[in-house]
C-alpha cells in the first residue's frame, strides 16, 4: 500500500475506536436497535440527494447493508447495550479480520502472503493477551453476539472487494439507507414501539451528538475511505489496518469512561500494533516492474 493510504487506513482505525466510546454513550439514551437505525439514517437521508443512484449492482448494495448495517452493527450495539464495555468491544470485533481473511481466500481466491499470516499471529496473540487480563467476568451472550457481529463484518468485507465499487461515498449511503428499514422494523419487534417513542420524547444534547458522530465521522467518513481502499487493495492487505482499532478504543475507553487499563493490556496493544506493522512491511517498498507493492486494481476511485 501506498504510505497515503497507510495513513487512512490509520485514521479510520482511529476513527473507529473512539467510535466504541461514542457507542457507549448513546446508549443511555437510545434501545440498540433504534440506535443503530437512527445513525444509518442520519448518514443517509442527507447525503441521497447527492450521489445518485447506486454504482454496482444491486445485489451488493443489498449484501453489504444486511451484512454490515443490520447484522453487524445490530449485534454489537446489542452485545455492548447487554454489557460488553466499549474497549472490550472494539477488540473482540477486530477476530473479523480473521474471518475476513478465510472467507477471501475460500470466496475470492486470495491467498494471504506469509509476512501477512505471520504478523495477524502475533496481532492475534495481543488481543488474546488483552481478552485473558480483561478477565472471564463478563456476560457470555454479549461477548457472543460481538463476536457474531465480526463475522458478519468479515463477509461484509468480501462482498465490497466483490463489488468494488467506483465510488466509495455512493456506496456507503445506499448501503445505509437500506440498513434502516429493516433495523426500525426489528426494534419495534424487540424493542416495542413505547421504548422508543419514550427515547426519542427525552432526547437530549448528548443523544443528537452521538448519532451524528456516528452517523458523519464513523459511518461516511470512516466506512468512505475503508471502502475506497478495499476496492484499490486486496482484502487481506486492508483488513488488518482494524486491528489497530482495539488501541484506539482501549486508550479512548480508559480516557474518557474511566475504563481500566493495564500494563498486560498496553503489551497486548503493542503486540497488535507490531503484527500490524509486520503485514504492510512489504507493501510500503517503492513499486517495481513485476512487484506486489502496486496493486493490479490501484486505479484512480472519486469519492464525491
Amino acid at each position: 500500500m501506498k504510505p497515503r493510504h497507510v495513513a487512512l487506513a490509520v485514521l479510520v482505525a482511529t476513527i473507529w475506536g473512539v467510535n466504541f466510546v461514542v457507542i457507549k454513550v448513546g446508549l443511555r439514551d437510545f434501545p440498540p436497535l433504534l440506535f443503530s437505525a437512527l445513525r444509518f439514517l442520519a448518514a443517509a437521508v442527507p447525503a441521497l440527494l447527492f450521489v445518485g443512484r447506486p454504482r454496482v449492482a444491486w445485489r451488493w448494495v443489498v449484501a453489504v447493508a444486511l451484512c454490515l448495517g443490520v447484522a453487524k452493527f445490530g449485534l454489537v450495539f446489542l452485545g455492548m447495550a447487554a454489557g460488553m464495555p466499549a474497549g472490550l468491544s472494539s477488540l473482540v470485533l477486530q477476530s473479523q479480520v480473521f474471518f475476513t481473511v478465510l472467507f477471501a481466500a475460500v470466496l475470492l481466491r486470495e491467498r494471504p502472503r506469509p509476512t501477512q499470516l505471520a504478523g495477524m499471529g502475533v496481532a492475534a496473540l495481543g488481543i488474546v493477551l488483552i481478552a485473558l487480563d480483561y478477565g472471564v467476568d463478563r456476560p457470555l451472550s454479549a461477548f457472543l453476539l460481538v463476536v457474531l457481529g465480526a463475522v458478519a463484518w468479515g463477509l461484509a468485507n468480501v462482498a465490497t472487494r466483490r463489488a468494488q465499487p467506483p465510488n466509495a461515498l455512493n456506496f456507503i449511503v445506499w448501503t445505509s439507507a437500506l440498513a434502516v428499514p429493516p433495523l426500525l422494523g426489528l426494534s419495534l419487534v424487540f424493542e416495542g414501539a413505547a421504548a422508543d417513542l419514550a427515547a426519542l420524547r427525552a432526547l437530549d444534547w448528548t443523544g443528537v451528538a452521538a448519532v451524528l458522530f456516528i452517523a458523519w465521522v464513523s459511518t461516511l467518513l470512516g466506512f468512505g475511505l475503508w471502502n475506497l481502499l478495499l476496492s484499490r487493495y486486496e482484502a487481506s492487505a486492508v483488513v488488518p489496518f482494524a486491528l489497530l482499532v482495539p488501541v484506539a478504543g482501549m486508550l479512548s475507553g480508559w480516557l474518557l469512561l474511566d475504563e481500566t487499563t493495564t500494563a498486560a493490556r498496553l503489551g497486548g496493544a503493542a503486540l497488535v500494533v507490531v503484527g500490524m506493522a509486520a503485514t504492510t512491511v512489504r507493501r510500503l517498498r517503492p513499486g517495481r516492474k513485476g512487484s506486489p507493492a502496486v496493486s493490479e486494481l490501484d486505479a484512480p476511485v472519486t469519492v464525491r
